[in-house]
Parts: C-alpha cells; structure tokens; sequence
C-alpha cells in the first residue's frame, strides 16, 4: 500500500472533560460533572493549558519536519483547537489547509458518556464482568463503538492518505483511543498487543507519535513524545 514519506499524529491537547475526570472512565461525582453536563463529545475545548500545549508542539514540529503538506483533525473542538495552535508556529502564507476527516474521530462512549461512576454501574450492572469476558479491544459500551469498529475506520483514513499523500508529510490530530488504532494497523499489532496497549495509559495530551518510511512501509520512530 502507497503511503506518505512522514505521519506524524499528534493526541489532542488538555481538553476541560480531561480535566475534570482526571484520567476516570467516569466522573468522579456530579460536581466533577457540572461545568460539562449536557456538553456532548465533539464540542468539549481545550483548557488553558491545552492550548498552550499545542503552540509548545507546533514549535517542535517545526523545528524537527519543516512544513507540511497536509494536516487533518477529526473535527471535534478539541482537535480543531489543538490543530489550530500547531501550525501558529508556522507563518499565515505557509500554513496548510487543515482538514476536518470524521474517520478519525474519538471511540465512541455510547450512553455512559455523561455519567459518573456510580450511575454507571447502577445502570449497567452487568458491565464489568462483560468487559472482563470480552476484554477491550472487541467490547463496546453500552451505545457506543467498540476499539475494533474504530481500526476499521481508520484503516479507510489510511488507505485515503496512500491515494493522496503518498510521498508526502503529512500530520494528524487525533484522540487517545484512535491514536492506538493507528498503531494497530501500522504495526500490524495482534489482538493480544491492542489489548495491553489499552490496559495501559493513554498517549499523554499534544503528545506527538511519528512514522517514517524505511523499505516501502511506515515504521514508529517516535512514541509519546511531549515538547519541552
């Protein structure tokens, strides 16, 4: 498969729903919840912080690639925004078009999304023991999308770069979850591998994770990487 010569993806930066579930599934309580209850996924901002975070990876990025030839986000508000900050360490006349791609969306939550987790669990009772059964990468929240359905989606993204970008540098601003996905399909992970990956943390806020290409395939160079 044609692919580009760079794929740099970079995780969102600190967004308030980040903040206030201080790395849950769930919230806390309904005070944790009440600054973004009702908010629905793809309009939660960036924190102070976060934006601050994505103008300190735009400065890195640019050192370390030069320009790009195309950036995509998944067009939630936190990617917009992290995308946006990036590329103001680029001059107005050198800044690519960046491009909204719903393929590359965040997993989705499914009903659960607003809940804290004792209503979580008063709700589905059976949850857990579903989860341990089916494990993380094939179970899918009640409503929601299950970590393979999101691979599915981006292996499309994937197939649309190679049609587009080969040969090109190319940057994406991503989600926690969809940033694993890429990996498994890059690197060609097995079900065991994308299972202790998501049993794991989640790639830290503007944290950049870039592949180069070496003997006609995308290999990792760089994982979790944060500027400064």
């Amino acid at each position: 498969m044609n692919h580009p010569d760079l794929l740099v993806l970079v995780r969102h930066a600190e967004s308030e729903r980040n903040l206030a579930k201080k790395g849950s599934v769930f919230f806390a309580d309904d005070e944790s919840r009440r600054a973004l209850r009702g908010t629905p996924d793809h309009r939660v901002p960036l924190t102070p912080t976060g934006h601050a975070q994505a103008e300190a990876a735009g400065r890195l990025l640019r050192e370390r690639y030069g320009r790009f030839d195309a950036v995509y986000d998944s067009g939630y508000a936190r990617t917009r925004q992290t995308a946006e900050g990036v590329l103001r360490a680029w001059p107005d006349d050198t800044r690519p078009t960046i491009t909204h791609d719903l393929f590359v969306r965040e997993r989705d939550a499914g009903h659960a999304w607003d809940m804290t987790t004792a209503e979580a669990e008063a709700a589905f009772p059976w949850l857990d023991a579903y989860w341990q059964t089916t494990g993380p990468f094939f179970a899918r929240p009640p409503g929601g999308e299950s970590v393979a359905q999101v691979c599915e989606r981006v292996q499309l993204f994937l197939e649309r770069l190679g049609r587009e970008h080969a040969g090109e540098s190319v940057l994406v601003v991503t989600h926690g979850v969809t940033l694993r996905a890429f990996r498994y399909l890059i690197e060609r992970w097995s079900y065991d591998a994308i299972e202790a990956s998501l049993r794991t943390k989640t790639p830290r806020n503007a944290s950049v994770t870039v592949y180069e290409s070496h003997e006609g395939a995308l290999r990792l160079v760089e994982y979790d990487t944060v500027a400064g």
